[in-house]
């Protein structure tokens, strides 16, 4: 009984969760799309004369060392951290998905090859190997993009190998080469539907993690430019003045950790729905 409890009582809190986390990712969709519609003021416009201001009924997160409304600057600085980390999420399952289906179906040297390229990105940590390929590129929101792709394609591309391995050895398949179904055809309506299946919720999950790596290297000043409104880029800002103004550096911080928690809910929520289990 203890045990069933227990199982409800969970159930519950997730719900609570993942109904929470979809409110708020609605709330990020909105500010990114139509920010406008959230505030007033420009993201840019310095205000000397405000600056440094405590939050208030005018600044209700108060204003930066330059009279900037750090609401506003949150507000629109989603656009750039969110709209980063999906452009290198997607640089990510592009090249990860490619590979791994090719490693899939064609075993042998192009395997093989796949594997070891796979294995030397994999012995880095994504943050570590972004920061060295962005040492060698250069700093800018592209090259940001980028190094953070493909930092991310080892994950995606062992996924949908071992998946493309399990589906060309599965009966239908077989099947279909039996009646002689092309294998272009086969490739596209049997295997890469079935072989890509997980590649969505391991994007979400892999969102989150994008997130902090967009912010840490827009921290570094590896990502965009001051006076741009980032992240990132604003807890660099705002660590000098923790003492002063610490609603510069902590606002950007709460957004960051709300918004990465928000898309891991959201993730854990598909894969358990994925499992079978009951989310």
């Amino acid at each position: 009984m203890s045990y069933l409890l227990a199982a409800v009582g969970w159930q519950r809190r997730f719900s609570l969760g993942y109904s929470l986390a979809v409110v708020f990712l609605l709330l990020l969709m909105l500010a990114v799309i139509f920010p406008t519609w959230l505030t007033p003021y420009d993201p840019l416009s310095a205000d000397p004369i405000n600056a440094q201001l405590a939050p208030c009924a005018a600044h209700w997160l108060g204003t930066d060392q330059l009279g900037r409304d750090v609401l506003t600057r949150i507000i629109y600085g989603s656009r750039y951290s969110l709209l980063i980390s999906l452009a290198a999420m997607t640089v990510a399952v592009s090249l990860g998905s490619l590979l791994g289906l090719l490693a899939g179906l064609f075993k042998g040297p192009l395997d093989e090859l796949i594997g070891r390229a796979v294995d030397v990105v994999s012995a880095f940590p994504d943050l570590l190997l972004a920061l060295m390929l962005i040492a060698f590129t250069g700093p800018g929101t592209i090259n940001l993009i980028f190094a953070l792709g493909v930092a991310s394609v080892p994950r995606f591309t062992r996924v949908v190998r071992a998946q493309t391995f399990v589906v060309m050895s599965s009966g239908y398949v077989e099947q279909a080469r039996t009646f002689g179904l092309k294998r272009h055809i086969l490739v596209w309506r049997h295997v890469l539907p079935h072989a890509i299946a997980q590649v969505p919720i391991l994007a979400t999950l892999g969102l989150g993690t994008a997130i902090i790596g967009t912010a840490g290297l827009s921290f570094l000043g590896m990502g965009p430019q001051p006076p741009t409104a980032e992240w990132g880029l604003m807890l660099a800002e705002g660590r000098n003045y923790l003492r002063n103004a610490w609603w510069i550096g902590v606002w950007p911080g709460i957004a960051i950790t709300l918004t990465v928690v928000a898309v891991n809910t959201l993730g854990r929520y598909w894969q358990a729905t994925f499992e079978g289990k009951q989310p």
